[in-house]
C-alpha cells in the first residue's frame, strides 16, 4: 500500500516537473516575442523621432526661406514703386522737355535775329567775319543732326564773342571805305565799342569810325603817335599805359 502511494506521488511529481517545464518554455518563448517586438516598435519609435526631427529641421529651414523671400518681396516691391515713380517722373520730364522745346526754337531764332541787329547797328569790327558766324548759325538751325542744345550753345558762344568786343582791344587787317569809290586794306583797331580807328598798310594814314556819320573820318597827324602806341600795346610790342584815342559813340534820347 505505501508503494503505490509513493510511485503515484511521484508520477505526480514528474507530472508537475514536465507542465512546469513546458510553461517556463512558453513563458520564455513569450518573453522573446514580447522583447523581439519591443525592439521592433522601439525601433520603429527611433525612426519615427528621426522622421519627425528631420520633418522639423525641414519646416525650419522651409520657416526661414518664407521669411527671406518675404522680405525680398517687400523689396522688390518697393523698387517696382520706385521704378514706377522715376518714370512718371521721366515721363512728365519729357513733356517738358517737349514744352520746353517748342519754346525755345522760336527763341533761338528771335537770338539769330538780335546779332544780326547787333552787328548791323554796331561799328564796323571784324563785320565780314561776324556776318559769316551768324549765316553759319542759320544753316546749322536746318541740320537735324545737330541737337538743340548744341545749337543754344553756339548761339550763346557767339553773344560772347559780341560781348568781348565791347570789353577788349584787338587789330585785324580789313577794308575800309574812304567813299564808294575807294576802298583800301588797313590795319583797324577796337577798344570795347567806344573807340575804332584805321592806319594806312604804311602807317602813314589814320581814320577814325564816327558812328554819328556812320562813315570814316580823316584824322589829323596829331592822332598818329597815340594811335601807334595803341597798335604797338594792342599786339603786345609795348607794356599797357595810357592812350589817348578819338570816341565815338551814339547816345539815345528818349
Amino acid at each position: 500500500m505505501n508503494v503505490k502511494k509513493t510511485s503515484l506521488a511521484l508520477m505526480m511529481i514528474g507530472l508537475c516537473a514536465g507542465v512546469n517545464a513546458d510553461n517556463l518554455d512558453n513563458a520564455r518563448a513569450i518573453e522573446n516575442k514580447i522583447n523581439a517586438a519591443s525592439s521592433k516598435s522601439q525601433k520603429k519609435i527611433d525612426k519615427s523621432a528621426e522622421t519627425t526631427l528631420s520633418t522639423m529641421a525641414e519646416i525650419e529651414q522651409l520657416q526661414e526661406e518664407v521669411k527671406n523671400l518675404t522680405v525680398y518681396r517687400d523689396h522688390l516691391a518697393r523698387l517696382v514703386d520706385s521704378q514706377n515713380a522715376e518714370a512718371e517722373s521721366l515721363n512728365e520730364q519729357i513733356k517738358g522737355i517737349k514744352e520746353t522745346r517748342q519754346g525755345v526754337v522760336p527763341l533761338m531764332y528771335n537770338m539769330i535775329e538780335g546779332l544780326k541787329d547787333i552787328v548791323a547797328n554796331d561799328k564796323p569790327i571784324r563785320r565780314d567775319q561776324r556776318l559769316a558766324r551768324i549765316a553759319k548759325l542759320e544753316q546749322m538751325m536746318a541740320q537735324a543732326d545737330i541737337s538743340d542744345a548744341e545749337k543754344y550753345r553756339r548761339i550763346l558762344e557767339s553773344y560772347q564773342i559780341e560781348m568781348d568786343y565791347g570789353t577788349k582791344m584787338g587789330i585785324f587787317q580789313g577794308q575800309v571805305a574812304l567813299s564808294e569809290q575807294e576802298k583800301i586794306e588797313a590795319d583797324l583797331l577796337y577798344l570795347g565799342r567806344i573807340s575804332l580807328v584805321a592806319r594806312s598798310l604804311d602807317g602813314k594814314r589814320y581814320w577814325a569810325w564816327n558812328d554819328s556819320q556812320n562813315d570814316w573820318q580823316t584824322l589829323d597827324s596829331q592822332f598818329s603817335t597815340d594811335i601807334d602806341k595803341a597798335y604797338a600795346i594792342a599786339s603786345k610790342q609795348a607794356a599797357p599805359s595810357l592812350i589817348t584815342l578819338p570816341v565815338s559813340v551814339n547816345v539815345e534820347t528818349n
